[in-house]
């Protein structure tokens, strides 16, 4: 397992985690293939989405691997009246990550965050730990406490 920014910087802070790796397939980057890979319940695997707002530009969402982004309660939720997701092209640049290894935690710049309220659900969740075939698991307090996260 190679030690990933995102899992660096948890140390840092002294945030406890695990982590767990999985065969990632080209051909399917689903949070679906992660949860089940890595046996896990999918309600608990977070995929990390993200947005652009037409008032506060690039933002970034956590939900679970299941759901789909609802646009207009996240532009409601965030102070905008238009939120689109990015275009793939864009993702390595804003945020130094690819489609599939995207982790909320060490992107390039600090963007505001927004995790689903179902994570206070679960003890525990996992999200990528910034790179493909590699998932963080953690309690989501401590995953929205770091990244200053809201709730969605």
């Amino acid at each position: 397992m190679t030690k990933t920014n995102a899992m660096r910087l948890l140390d840092a802070a002294g945030i406890p985690y695990r982590t767990a790796e999985y065969e990632y397939d080209e051909a399917d980057l689903s949070g679906l293939h992660a949860a089940e890979q890595l046996d896990m319940p999918a309600e608990q695997v977070f995929k990390t989405l993200v947005t652009r707002g037409d008032r506060t530009g690039i933002l970034v969402f956590c939900i679970p691997v299941t759901d789909e982004l609802d646009l207009r309660r996240a532009a409601a939720v965030s102070g905008n009246k238009k939120l689109e997701l990015i275009h793939v092209k864009e993702l390595l640049p804003l945020t130094g990550y690819v489609r599939g290894g995207c982790s909320p935690i060490g992107m390039k710049k600090k963007y505001p965050t927004y995790i689903d309220e179902t994570c206070v659900l679960f003890d525990e969740i996992a999200v990528s730990a910034g790179m493909r075939g590699e998932q963080i698991i953690l309690d989501p307090a401590d995953l929205a406490r770091f990244v200053d996260a809201g709730t969605y």
